[in-house]
């Protein structure tokens, strides 16, 4: 059957019987591809209960009734799976990892800003933690910030109220006020650190919330963002 040059949707031929469904083939694959959202990125064992419309980019080695589409797109209709090709430069949205990724011919890159040839990309993300504030002085939110990567800045808002402090400062080991200080304490406060250049971490690296107008209760919540660029290594 012949089929679109991009998408692979499949064309009614001339004389053909029951041409609907040739038609829904298409519209089910356009409702799948367009504004493509990734259920997966990597997967290789097919989920046991997809929904209707559920698209999974094929990781290597896949099996069951993925088994020899590899590096395919699947998406779930009617019953059974549909395969189809995506090209370098597609872009989708990946629900697991909540961040936009884009295909670079054999890889799903996340966040990717710029890319080589052969996977090398210039990948910026942002890592969400929702901290449970400790007793103490101080409290630390540990591996915030990842290895090798380029931090631009940090934001954050109170979920519930933090007591024992007036008032708190957000930074690291030796930096304590890097992302903020005199952030409020009460639901609904929030920051916005941004620092005057962006700052290279070589190593996984902690937050440190300090508390200012007397030490932390253990009680309230944040939720910290981490903004950071990535430098991601070419295949070989």
């Amino acid at each position: 059957m012949p089929e679109t040059q991009n998408l692979g949707l499949p064309l009614v031929e001339q004389a053909q019987a029951q041409k609907h469904v040739t038609v829904n083939e298409s519209l089910i694959r356009l409702d799948g591809l367009v504004q493509l959202s990734l259920a997966s990125t990597d997967g290789t064992v097919p989920p046991s209960s997809p929904a209707d419309g559920e698209v999974h980019a094929i990781g290597t080695g896949a099996t069951g009734a993925w088994s020899g589409n590899d590096g395919r797109l699947a998406v779930f209709a009617n019953g059974g799976w549909v395969f189809v090709d995506a090209a370098p430069g597609w872009r989708g949205w990946s629900v697991a990892g909540q961040t936009s990724v884009q295909f670079d011919g054999t890889d799903w890159i996340e966040g990717v800003g710029s890319m080589s040839a052969n996977g090398a990309g210039f990948v910026h993300r942002t890592a969400e933690i929702d901290h449970g504030v400790s007793s103490g002085a101080t409290s630390m939110v540990v591996g915030a910030i990842p290895a090798n990567v380029i931090v631009y800045g940090v934001t954050g808002r109170v979920l519930s109220d933090i007591g024992g402090a007036a008032s708190l400062e957000l930074g690291v080991s030796g930096a304590t006020n890097r992302y903020g200080s005199g952030i409020g304490t009460a639901t609904g406060a929030w920051l916005r650190g941004i620092t005057g250049s962006p700052l290279a971490y070589y190593s996984a690296t902690d937050l440190v919330l300090t508390a200012s107008g007397g030490g932390f209760d253990g009680t309230g919540s944040i939720r910290l963002a981490v903004h950071f660029a990535e430098l991601t290594l070419p295949r070989a």
